[in-house]
């Protein structure tokens, strides 16, 4: 890899790292929603 390459792909790396953090923050969000709603229905 040449070394004038190397930011572009620095910067791709830390583009689908912060879309794969929010993919997750909201999958666990998700997750916590489904849980609260089944316990509610439960009761």
């Amino acid at each position: 890899m040449t070394p004038d390459l190397e930011p572009e792909v620095r910067k791709r790396q830390r583009e689908r790292a912060r879309i794969t953090a929010i993919l997750l923050g909201l999958f666990v969000v998700l997750i916590f929603a489904i849980s609260i709603a089944k316990m509610t229905v439960n009761r």
